[in-house]
């Protein structure tokens, strides 16, 4: 047998020889590891539980003891906090949408050549126009892209298409009046004059800002 094949076997022997051995499972360890487990988890989502009272529900339970509690009362609790955990998460990933948000708009008002309109909407000018300038309640032909903060486009349109302005979201209605036909300008929405709270569908979370290219075309009655 070759001398390095018997030198390796020699070290896995001895490698095997050294690893320690888990010692078998008795019931106090088992008792101990699931109440460990328990503990970790509910130390993450509850950290001001009241232990002594957990410890003797769990221990009336599993014992089959009545409750100190009515159990139609107990329901009604645990549905309370569960309720009360999903509103407090629903809000935190609000903050963390509104800060994101935040931070995006100020970044690009900080941006050279950058104006800002009422409602806080954004715009930079691409291009000049010197046509007719859309009226409230009137028409627009335009073409635009439109973009998410990551600059990852959820909607276009390269193709000339008419709009009323009372139907298009209110970004475009507080700025599109600004514009004159034959001007390109870079908006910048807030969420709040686009789709709020409620975003639109799987296209557009809630509280999202947007970012549209748009080219004013033609104006119509």
């Amino acid at each position: 047998m070759p001398r390095y094949l018997i030198l390796g076997l020699s070290l896995l022997a001895a490698s095997a020889l050294a690893a320690p051995q888990t010692p078998p499972a008795n019931d106090q360890d088992l008792a101990y590891s699931l109440g460990a487990s328990l503990g970790e988890r509910l130390r993450q989502e509850m950290p001001d539980l009241q232990l002594d009272e957990l410890v003797e529900g769990l221990r009336q339970a599993y014992q089959g003891q009545p409750p100190r509690i009515d159990k139609t009362r107990m329901q009604a609790i645990l549905q309370q906090h569960d309720e009360q955990a999903n509103a407090a998460a629903q809000q935190a990933q609000v903050d963390k949408l509104l800060v994101a948000e935040k931070r995006f708009m100020a970044n690009e008002r900080a941006r050279n050549g950058v104006h800002e309109l009422p409602e806080g909407v954004l715009y930079s000018e691409l291009a000049s126009g010197s046509g007719a300038q859309p009226k409230a309640g009137g028409k627009v032909q335009v073409r635009y892209v439109g973009k998410l903060p990551d600059g990852s486009v959820f909607d276009q349109s390269q193709q000339p298409q008419w709009f009323s302005l009372g139907s298009v979201i209110e970004g475009w209605q507080v700025a599109l009046p600004h514009m004159k036909a034959g001007a390109k300008w870079r908006l910048v929405i807030p969420s709040a004059q686009a789709y709020g709270a409620d975003g639109a569908g799987d296209l557009i979370a809630p509280y999202t800002p947007l970012v549209f290219e748009i080219e004013l075309l033609a104006v119509g009655d």
